[in-house]
């Protein structure tokens, strides 16, 4: 791939990063005045709310408050909450890695599991396999991922009790070092199956559709011509071309599994992004709503241009 175009791609990512930046910073002035929540914080008295006002900048015109606002956030800056004052970086950093657990590990597993079932699928076309692996594809794409969790607690937290319901470790848990990581593994499986299958349905149909329209390419029957076994064409020809479409829905899924993790994270009560923004919203925290949507903004753009570069990678036909 040559150096022009990933330049081009990375300038692109920056410019959309700008963008945001700017719809960021007016998108919560226009669903809420920040100076007339701070007035109904019964915390505070009159006084302090006009400290508080005047110590935030609300009280200047709103192009000083445009411009202090791109400065602190270009020294890494994003405020402090309105609900306890703490830094928002820091904030949005105790929340950030138990809402990577969730989308890391289920993404990947639904990147292994996902492919590898419609490639099972598309191979077998027509029988027992392919029938019974496209129609559970079809129930799980179905659900939406609160009802999935729910039923995930009712068969594995109440109907079979061995699994806990909820939350990121056992309240009023002591433990320690390997029991600690134990005690948060189990709390995560059920939270981590719930993305899983939200996403291994989609991956798995759009690999079974991928597979079926390879195996009518012209260079399939030459490799069968040549005398290559069937698990030769799979695995050289079928496969590597056939993932192609997959990666790209692969990247351009994560916008989505961030906005679903919210509903998952809140059936489980994962203190995670997805909970900091529910409890953000409620308190109309809204330096935490800007922080959350800025850092959800960049990790989707960085996601979407890392997949960009990946398929120009795997596929030579659009490196120039």
């Amino acid at each position: 791939m040559r150096l022009r175009s990933i330049l081009l791609r990375i300038g692109s990512a920056v410019v959309t990063l700008v963008f945001v930046l700017v719809f960021n910073f007016f998108l919560f002035r226009a669903v809420g005045d920040p100076k007339t929540d701070l007035a109904r914080n019964p915390h505070l008295t009159l006084a302090g709310q006009q400290a508080v006002i005047h110590e935030r900048g609300l009280d200047r015109s709103l192009w000083v408050q445009f411009e202090r606002y791109v400065t602190q956030t270009l020294r890494g800056d994003l405020g402090s909450s309105f609900a306890n004052g703490e830094p928002v970086s820091h904030v949005l950093m105790q929340a950030l890695p138990n809402t990577l657990i969730l989308i890391g590990i289920g993404t990947v597993l639904a990147s292994v599991i996902g492919p590898w079932m419609g490639m099972v699928a598309g191979w077998n076309r027509g029988r027992k396999r392919d029938t019974f692996l496209t129609q559970g594809s079809v129930v799980l794409y179905s659900m939406p991922e609160f009802w999935m969790g729910m039923l995930l607690i009712s068969l594995f937290a109440v109907a079979w009790p061995i699994l806990p319901t909820g939350l990121h470790v056992t309240p009023g848990s002591t433990v320690t070092g390997v029991g600690h990581l134990v005690d948060v593994a189990r709390h995560a499986v059920l939270p981590i199956t719930t993305v899983t299958l939200s996403l291994l349905a989609q991956y798995t149909v759009n690999m079974r559709s991928s597979v079926i329209d390879v195996l009518h390419e012209d260079y399939i029957l030459t490799a069968r011509a040549i005398g290559l076994s069937p698990l030769q064409v799979r695995r050289r020809h079928v496969v590597p071309n056939a993932l192609l479409p997959v990666v790209t829905v692969i990247g351009l899924q994560f916008g989505l599994v961030l906005g679903g993790v919210i509903t998952i994270e809140a059936v489980f009560s994962w203190p995670g992004l997805g909970q900091l923004t529910l409890t953000a919203i409620d308190n109309k925290d809204y330096p935490v709503l800007q922080g959350l949507f800025l850092l959800t903004s960049a990790m989707v753009i960085l996601f979407n241009l890392l997949t960009d570069l990946l398929y120009s990678r795997l596929d030579p036909r659009i490196r120039d």
